[in-house]
């Protein structure tokens, strides 16, 4: 019988952890937080210093009373959630309910699941950290704070279901402020000049107007750029200076959370809760074939660029052997994290730095290995060389003008050996050129262009617009950006943040009633606030109380100030039937026009906005419908439609001269009895579900859809497609397989 008990949070890890351990061990998961503030009530005694009521999650309490029996039989209980203070909350909460049924408690934590970190951190075990766990409670409390007792304002004066948020209605005026400069901006008119030149040796170079007549010239119109063309017409292009220069270019640290989902939105268009999806896997453990359930990085919610000396070595050895002495810098580098970071972990980087991305290509999924290379290639790099670069720059005379041109050739590759730039981001190099050398012009180019206002946030950059600001926190960043979007404040065009108009009133709202709250650096104050309580400097109630003291009487001010807008907001438009004011209403559909006359007038349309922000009355469509092959009766396309209630079905386009329908196949013969097709289905109550079209010779019924593939581990013929709080899964039918994994990976 096992002796000693270790709690994590993640089932994903009880595997990767046991194969660790003897059978003297039990790895069992509290499956993320067992306990929490009450879903229906403020749950927090404000007259009380804050006493938080805590209550056992609904759906945990099986996973509550297995933990406390598995304790009862253990001599010693290791809590081992993830190493960070969410990972504190946890571990605090499940010492909480298994205190009176476990003999010895004990936190653990590994920043890497391998069996040297696992086994190191057994043997250095500590108690919990009271410091952390508040930290955590107060952000929790301060969470619950606001968004209880502002989300009903919301509610009253705009509509149900809306929600405020300490951080993430800060990031929704990031948003909703950019769109307003954007609308704002004056475009201005300016003509850029770029001359194509050879020299006696190839490569043609392009050079850029720099100044004309010894000041830096704008030319604002055709008239001024057909002016300046004539004024150099015929005139000779001499080198008047070619200076190089050899500058050394260093590389830059490994990824730290932010600058991970930066990179993974930039190069693959991930979103953050994706790739932070993705990077649980990877350092939860991934199947590698004979080398079994394997990590393949660290723990992966950090602000540290912190390297153990460890890591350092194995990246030194592994750089040593595949490019020789050269590709090592001088010392070891060592990376400055920044001021406000934690530095709690290490950065993230590869668990060990001789599995290349190459080697185990075939055993991960495409996003995996994307994700992989990149933590891979950035570490290595990071412990590499400088790059030797010779720069040039090239000052050329024409008439009264002055261009420019630069150039780059790589002396030695160091680190740009792992990690090249891009084609994109390259600068060319140049030909030998000497002082007074007459250039042949190949080409003069020029073009009318308008200045562009800022650009929308991505999630890249609001990402780092977050960390500059000091706002949220590493393992916040996904879950503020995931919840605008969820909550339709803020939707994804052209994989740019826009704010819808319930996001731009939502924000107008909170800005006008709670100016402190919206603002930035309040925000990035509360969270050096919450630092200082992690690190034992700061009272947490203190914290709370100073708070309070400015919220309450402003949460007052609004409850009787804040004006209601259910009516509707002026669309700036007149109704083309009756030509009363258009307003924009907020539906459970969305945003849509109405006429301010209503009942007299119910006209309603959908809208879109220009550039400029102005509202624009959106023309009508035809339904478009999805084509599902030809009709067995008529020969005419078949349409997949929906009905009255919701649900799907298919739909001769011949209709009604042909009145042929069929239910909506998934593509999945019935496991039951083998003959029908698994088909899409709708109850009275308009829920779809999934049936054999055999019925009623078969009754066989799912609630998830089938999916026609197969699971690899078990050869289910079929998976089901089940929405989690971690996003759609494909998973096994076979509760005993238990296979799942992201639909987005299938």
């Amino acid at each position: 019988m096992a002796r000693q008990l270790i709690i994590v949070e993640s089932p994903a890890k009880v595997k990767t952890i046991g194969k660790f351990l003897s059978n003297d061990y039990k790895v069992t998961a509290s499956v993320g937080h067992v306990r929490d503030l009450p879903s229906k009530s403020l749950g927090v005694d404000e007259g009380n210093g804050f006493a938080p009521q805590y209550e056992i999650i609904d759906n945990k309490r099986d996973v509550v009373n297995a933990l406390r029996r598995d304790a009862a039989k253990a001599d010693i209980v290791y809590l081992a959630p993830d190493p960070d203070r969410e990972g504190e909350a946890i571990a605090w909460h499940v010492a909480e309910l298994i205190r009176d049924q476990a003999r010895e408690i004990k936190r653990i934590q590994f920043n890497e699941i391998t069996r040297r970190a696992v086994l190191d951190a057994i043997e250095h075990p500590r108690d919990l950290d009271e410091n952390l766990f508040e930290a955590q409670q107060a952000r929790r409390i301060l969470d619950r704070l606001v968004g209880y007792k502002i989300s009903p304002l919301l509610w009253k004066t705009i509509k149900r279901g809306l929600s405020a948020g300490r951080v993430q209605s800060v990031a929704l005026r990031l948003i909703a402020d950019r769109e307003k400069e954007r609308e704002a901006f004056i475009p201005k008119e300016y003509w850029p000049f770029h001359a194509l030149l050879a020299a006696e040796k190839p490569p043609v170079f392009k050079a850029e107007l720099f100044k004309d007549k010894g000041k830096k010239i704008e030319i604002a119109s055709a008239a001024e750029a057909d002016a300046f063309r004539e004024s150099i017409k015929g005139k000779p292009f001499v080198v008047a200076e070619a200076v190089s220069k050899e500058k050394s270019r260093s590389p830059q640290p490994p990824y730290i959370t932010s600058t991970l989902q930066q990179a993974a939105n930039q190069k693959h268009g991930y979103s953050a809760k994706r790739t932070m999806q993705i990077a649980q896997k990877l350092y939860e453990g991934v199947e590698l074939g004979d080398r079994g359930l394997t990590a393949l990085i660290t723990y992966m919610r950090t602000d540290s660029t912190r390297v153990s000396d460890e890591a350092r070595a194995a990246a030194k050895n592994f750089i040593l052997d595949q490019f020789g002495q050269e590709y090592l810098p001088p010392k070891p580098r060592v990376y400055k994290a920044k001021q406000s970071a934690q530095d709690a972990h290490e950065a993230i980087r590869p668990v060990d730095a001789s599995i290349a991305p190459e080697m185990i290509k075939d055993f991960l999924a495409p996003d995996q290995y994307n994700i992989y290379k990149l933590v891979w290639t950035r570490f290595i790099a990071s412990q590499m060389a400088a790059a030797r670069i010779n720069e040039t720059l090239v000052l050329i005379e024409c008439g009264e003008s002055l261009w420019r041109a630069k150039g780059e050739q790589v002396i030695f590759d160091g680190y740009l050996k792992v990690m090249p730039k891009n084609s994109a981001d390259e600068t060319p190099d140049l030909p030998p050129l000497t002082r007074g050398q007459v250039l042949k012009l190949e080409k003069l180019e020029f073009a009318q262009k308008f200045t562009q206002p800022p650009a929308r946030y991505s999630e890249a950059t609001l990402v780092k617009e977050l960390e500059d600001k000091g706002i949220g926190r590493p393992s916040t960043y996904a879950a503020i950006i995931s919840t605008l979007l969820d909550r339709e404040y803020v939707k994804l065009e052209d994989k740019r943040l826009a704010p819808t108009d319930l996001g731009r009133v939502v924000c107008d709202q909170l800005v006008t009633h709670f100016q402190r709250l919206m603002d930035a650096g309040f925000t990035a104050k509360m969270e050096e606030g919450l630092d200082k309580v992690a690190e034992g400097a700061e009272n947490w109630i203190d914290l709370l109380t100073e708070f309070a003291a400015d919220f309450n009487p402003t949460l007052d001010a609004a409850q009787k100030n804040m004006a209601s807008v259910k009516k509707g907001i002026p669309a700036g438009l007149p109704c083309p039937q009756c030509s009363r004011p258009l307003l924009i209403k907020f539906g459970k559909a969305g945003d849509f026009l109405a006429c301010s006359g209503y009942p007299e007038c119910s006209f309603t349309c959908n809208f879109s906005r220009d550039e400029q922000g102005q509202v624009a009355i959106m023309e009508k469509e035809p339904p478009k419908f999805e084509k599902a092959g030809e009709c067995p009766k008529c020969g005419k396309d078949l349409l997949v439609k929906r009905s009255r209630i919701g649900g799907r079905f298919i739909a001769c386009s011949g209709y009604p001269d042909c009145s042929y329908t069929a239910s909506l196949s998934t593509g999945v013969l019935c496991p039951a009895c083998g003959k029908g097709q698994m088909v899409e289905k709708t109850s009275k109550r308009g829920k779809v579900f999934f049936a054999c079209d055999q019925y009623p010779a078969c009754d066989f019924a799912l609630w998830q859809r089938p999916v026609p593939v197969t699971c690899p581990r078990c050869g289910s013929p079929y998976l089901l497609d089940k929405k989690t709080r971690d996003g759609e899964k494909l998973v096994c039918p076979k509760q005993s397989c238990g296979y799942s994994e992201d639909k987005s990976d299938a």
